[in-house]
């Protein structure tokens, strides 16, 4: 595929290689000409340093007359080898318009060396006349070797003058040159960008015409790209969820038809199902029926049947009401009485159910049918297989961190780990629906509690096997604001 990171890739190869040679040859003719004016200012440099070399002759040759010592001495022989080797650069700078000038400068400096050894060989001999007149004579050739020096300067300017208009020449060119190269590298990045910007737009300017199209709910216009990058890519994959939705809209006409004979059978099927639910007895007319027994236990002289029958019927009326409802605990107290009491005429003197309730704590809010599914199960596997039965205890009581702590503790087998912890997790499959069950389960309440709290830290069970076990609610006393239901 051609994409466009390609592209920009090869944007950036010929505008780095482009530069990459003018670079190049920008630096092979900057080096060139510095090359050039080195060797030049390299003549003049050696030029000057004979000059000043042989001065120093002279002075470190009057120091050592004036009184001769061995470190004079070695100071005067190491001048005497600098100036030889000077002389050496000189002879190598020879050319035709310099030849004449050149020799005559080389042999004033053979003729200063000898001057300045005869002054010390006389003075070494006590001739010191001789000696004076050979450093006189060394004085007369530094001054012509400074004199001739400025000769040669220019000698070498006038060898060198065409050099200097050509390079002044070749510096204006180089300008122009520049200023072409630019306006040049610009029209070709200008195309370039041109056609690669183009390549860019024409598909998306095409994409955009058929989304219009699209908006204005004609599926029927094909989408004709050009080219291989991301962009035709996108415009065919465009393309084809046109194709899609044309075919979708063809099915949803299609299904609109069946949802229309769908929709009369349903009402046919809620007919039916009105006339099925006006079959069934009314919980109002059970509850008025279970008042009225009630009051005609009462009033035949069975005062225990009577409060019986009108705990079922107050137990029947709350367990039928929406369990996305929250409550307060006092109402969940009231309602586990009910139950308790019912389960008391059941077990008679097997169960003894124990209450420690803090007043205080009986506002906070939890979902309905909360305490009686646990009682259930302390009931249903605690009491029930026991011969003698055993007791439940039921405490509320202020706990930390400002939550109520609710505890229901049994005396019975107790459970193990895998099904606490089964439990909690809200995978506990209920092993007993029994006909005086409720039908909701200890897993069902930890959900729900879970949900309506927004927390999962509410619940925690203590258990033994073979001494009992103890379930702990911790309800917070002002809870988040959630949608229960």
């Amino acid at each position: 595929m051609n994409t466009i990171q390609k592209k920009i890739y090869l944007l950036v190869v010929v505008v780095v290689f482009i530069m990459a040679v003018i670079w190049v040859a920008l630096t092979f003719y900057n080096q060139k000409m510095q090359s050039q004016y080195n060797d030049i200012l390299q003549r003049y440099l050696q030029m000057n340093e004979v000059s000043a070399e042989s001065r120093q002759l002279v002075t470190t040759l009057n120091n050592y007359l004036q009184g001769p010592t061995e470190g004079k001495l070695i100071h005067l022989q190491s001048d005497r080898q600098d100036l030889l080797e000077a002389q050496q650069q000189i002879a190598a700078l020879r050319n035709d318009g310099n030849h004449f000038t050149l020799t005559n400068y080389l042999n004033l400096i053979d003729s200063l060396i000898d001057s300045s050894d005869r002054s010390v060989r006389f003075l070494n001999e006590k001739n010191k006349e001789e000696s004076l007149n050979d450093f006189a004579d060394a004085t007369r050739l530094s001054t012509y070797i400074s004199e001739m020096t400025l000769t040669l300067f220019d000698t070498e300017l006038k060898t060198y003058d065409q050099f200097y208009r050509g390079m002044i020449k070749q510096s204006a060119m180089l300008k122009k040159l520049g200023i072409w190269m630019i306006a040049m590298i610009t029209c070709i990045l200008m195309l370039f960008t041109y056609l690669f910007s183009h390549s860019i737009t024409r598909p998306i300017y095409r994409l955009t015409q058929a989304a219009r199209e699209f908006s204005r709910g004609r599926f029927d216009t094909p989408i004709e790209t050009a080219g291989n990058d991301e962009i035709s890519f996108l415009a065919k994959t465009f393309d084809r969820m046109r194709i899609n939705i044309n075919n979708l809209i063809l099915e949803i006409q299609n299904k609109a038809q069946l949802e229309s004979e769908l929709q009369t059978s349903k009402l046919l099927l809620q007919e039916s199902q009105l006339r099925s639910l006006q079959s069934q007895i009314n919980p109002h007319f059970l509850f008025n029926t279970l008042d009225t027994l009630s009051k005609k236990a009462y009033l035949e002289g069975s005062e225990e049947t009577s409060d019986l029958i009108a705990s079922v019927a107050r137990l029947l009326r709350y367990n039928l009401k929406r369990l996305d409802r929250p409550v307060t605990l006092y109402e969940e107290v009231r309602v586990l009485r009910e139950y308790m009491a019912i389960q008391g005429t059941r077990f008679t003197e097997r169960l003894r159910f124990v209450e420690e309730i803090n007043d205080d704590c009986l506002y906070v809010q939890l979902p309905s049918l909360t305490l009686q599914p646990i009682i259930e199960n302390a009931v249903i596997h605690a009491i029930e297989p026991l011969e003698n039965g055993g007791t439940i205890y039921f405490r509320i009581r202020e706990g930390d961190n400002g939550c109520v702590m609710v505890e229901i503790e049994d005396e019975g087998m107790g459970m193990g780990p895998e099904r606490i912890r089964q439990i909690l997790e809200g995978n506990e499959q209920e092993r007993h629906q029994d006909s005086h069950s409720t039908g909701i389960g200890f897993a069902n309440v930890v959900k729900r509690l879970s949900i309506f709290y927004g927390r999962d830290d509410l619940i925690c069970i203590e258990s033994i096997e073979g001494k009992g076990t103890k379930v702990g609610l911790m309800l917070p006393k002002e809870r988040e604001v959630r949608n229960y239901a």
